[in-house]
């Protein structure tokens, strides 16, 4: 066993055989101390049980096909999701996705990728936690053929010559690569002859000719509810449950300590059942709200996840999160698959430069001065989403504005995009990113943040106020 992960679960068997013996009631949790601990729980647990309910349903095929592949294949996205797309919150319209889920508790798998030219790519490797634990790609890695092992908490052994180990902390890992691509016919067949070179291969098939199994299906698994919603449904002893279980394979991470001790106190061990009716009935009746009292709390840090800079909240804490669960928690229900900072940062704004909330009975104009749009290297755009953060349907199927669609620029060099349920006019269009008639989100998407002056890491460029257009 990992040393990590041993001393993890046996300070956890140790503080839930201590809670198990003849307590005085000032060492025993009240019922409402118990609640507040499992608020905390749940909070702690939710990108864990995020991602496997995420996980199930986009593994719960046969072969590839529509955004899901078996478990250790790549699904490789032709084209760009659509507003039917449920399976992730706030998907992405910019870059074509190869996504592919392992289980690398068993053995290791064999990522190789071919030479990518000059295209920016990148594939971040996300633990069962959702923490972005490796990334290759054109930033960090290069542009050239590589391969790499994706190995497990407790795997050791020997790798092929030429391979670099990427030791995962947790048996679930998630490589949600994307690719960069205009979106036109040609683009999309440049990036599908780069995707279909990517190989991902068990260890022990590595250099040998090998063809994937053919998936499991299960029945049981609801393919139509999203899945933030079927997380949210489940009451609070069946989430502990899962969460119990999935930590065996998954283990908290060495900072966690002080978190595992508190749900060792609940009852909440990785790797052993969890029964909620074996707590005393008082406090398995206090636990019974917590499900909809985490979340609500986890959608209420919007206002303070980041920095609020003319409207849109402004973090760079994505895709590592050490001990801040409420963070990673929020980033989990509206991003899910969030990168690093380094790879990007998604200003999120749902009020207008009036504090009110966006609407599709409103016209809206973003005014960017010549030479003050985003500072990326690799990409921006600007996504609109509905209330729960999935495209909106509209006659044009465009869910981004970027530099992509031909903007067209003020005689004096600046910009103004145009964000309303009705098209601006025709000569306006590449610059229109069409809303529904209600509520509505705004995300920008800056790829590879520039690292010199003025930089969207440092905060010293800020995005623009969004206006309500004058009549």
């Amino acid at each position: 066993m990992n040393p990590q992960r041993q001393l993890t679960v046996v300070l956890a068997s140790l503080l839930l055989g201590g809670a198990l013996l003849p307590t005085s009631a000032a060492q025993a949790p009240s019922a409402a101390e118990a609640r507040e601990l499992a608020i905390e729980a749940y909070i702690y647990g939710y990108p864990l049980v995020t991602m496997e309910y995420t996980r199930r349903v986009m593994t719960n095929v046969a072969a590839p096909k529509d955004s899901h592949a078996p478990m250790g294949q790549f699904y490789l996205s032709r084209t760009y999701p659509t507003a039917a797309f449920r399976d992730i919150t706030a998907p992405n319209a910019d870059t074509l996705y190869s996504t592919a889920w392992l289980d690398v508790g068993k053995e290791p798998y064999i990522l190789s990728l071919p030479d990518q030219g000059d295209r920016y790519f990148l594939l971040p490797m996300l633990d069962g936690w959702t923490n972005v634990f490796q990334v290759p790609g054109k930033r960090t890695t290069g542009d050239k053929a590589q391969a790499y092992a994706i190995t497990g908490p407790n795997w050791k052994g020997e790798l092929p010559k030429g391979v670099t180990e990427y030791k995962s902390p947790t048996s679930i890992v998630w490589i949600l690569g994307r690719t960069y691509c205009t979106g036109t016919a040609a683009d999309y067949q440049a990036v599908h002859a780069l995707q279909d070179k990517y190989a991902l291969v068990p260890l022990s098939a590595y250099g040998k000719p090998y063809t994937p199994p053919q998936g499991k299906v299960d029945p049981s698994i609801d393919m139509k509810t999203a899945v933030r919603e079927q997380v949210n449904k489940l009451d609070a002893g069946a989430y502990f449950k899962l969460l119990a279980a999935l930590m065996k394979d998954n283990p908290p991470a060495k900072e966690d300590a002080p978190m595992v001790a508190k749900l060792a106190k609940l009852g909440i061990v990785p790797g052993k059942e969890f029964d909620v009716s074996k707590l005393d009935p008082a406090v398995a009746k206090a636990l019974q709200d917590v499900p909809k009292v985490g979340f609500e709390r986890i959608m209420g840090h919007f206002k303070t996840g980041g920095t609020l800079v003319n409207g849109w909240l402004f973090t760079t804490k994505t895709g590592v999160y050490g001990t801040d669960y409420l963070q990673r928690a929020f980033i989990t229900a509206i991003g899910l698959g969030a990168n690093r900072p380094q790879d990007a940062v998604y200003p999120t704004s749902e009020v207008d430069a009036a504090g009110k909330p966006y609407s599709g009975a409103s016209k809206y104009v973003v005014h960017f001065p010549k030479g003050q749009t985003p500072p990326a290297e690799a990409f921006w755009s600007i996504t609109l989403y509905n209330a729960d953060y999935f495209f909106v349907d509209n006659p044009l199927n465009k869910y981004t504005v970027s530099p992509r669609n031909d903007l067209k620029y003020n005689a004096d060099g600046s910009l103004d995009l145009y964000i309303q349920h009705e098209s601006p006019g025709k000569d306006k269009e590449a610059n229109w990113l069409p809303a529904p008639k209600d509520k509505f989100i705004l995300m920008m998407r800056l790829y590879w943040p520039k690292e010199k002056d003025p930089t969207i890491l440092n905060g010293t460029w800020k995005p623009p106020v969004v206006q309500v257009a004058k009549p």
